[in-house]
């Protein structure tokens, strides 16, 4: 099955909010940040420009298996330090094969140096399956003569 469509095109139908923490916040902060949101990651920022993600799996590796407290790390301790990066032109194919072979489950989407969105997998799920909708219904009109 082709896989057709642009990070671009994902992110029109979804919300331009993009939740952040600053460089120096605590690790605290950003879990509570992500538990309020909803989401499993988030991105670093140092004077409005991306320096690095924090996602759960990076609180839980790093944090609470080596005993440390939340309360006293601060995000840079622990956060992926220049992250993997797509563009709105980039096709969400690529962003698959991407995410799969770096195992990583968010993409910063940047264009002309700032970041505009965030690609998880499952905003990738839910573009395929609409997709797929899309093109059983084609065929379905088709078959029909709709």
């Amino acid at each position: 099955m082709e896989i057709n469509g642009t990070v671009g095109m994902l992110l029109h139908d979804k919300s331009p909010e993009v939740s952040s923490v600053a460089l120096g916040s605590t690790v605290l902060s950003a879990i509570q940040l992500m538990a309020d949101r909803n989401i499993g990651a988030v991105p670093v920022l140092d004077r409005g420009k991306l320096v690095g993600m924090l996602s759960e799996r990076d609180y839980t590796r790093k944090v609470v298996l080596k005993g440390r407290a939340s309360k006293n790390t601060r995000v840079e301790e622990i956060m992926v330090r220049n992250p993997i990066v797509v563009s709105p032109n980039d096709s969400i194919a690529a962003c698959m094969r991407m995410m799969t072979d770096k195992r990583v489950r968010h993409l910063p989407v940047i264009e002309d140096g700032r970041m505009v969105g965030i690609l998880s997998i499952g905003d990738l799920v839910k573009w395929i399956i609409s997709s797929q909708e899309a093109t059983i219904d084609q065929l379905t009109k088709y078959v029909f003569g709709e």
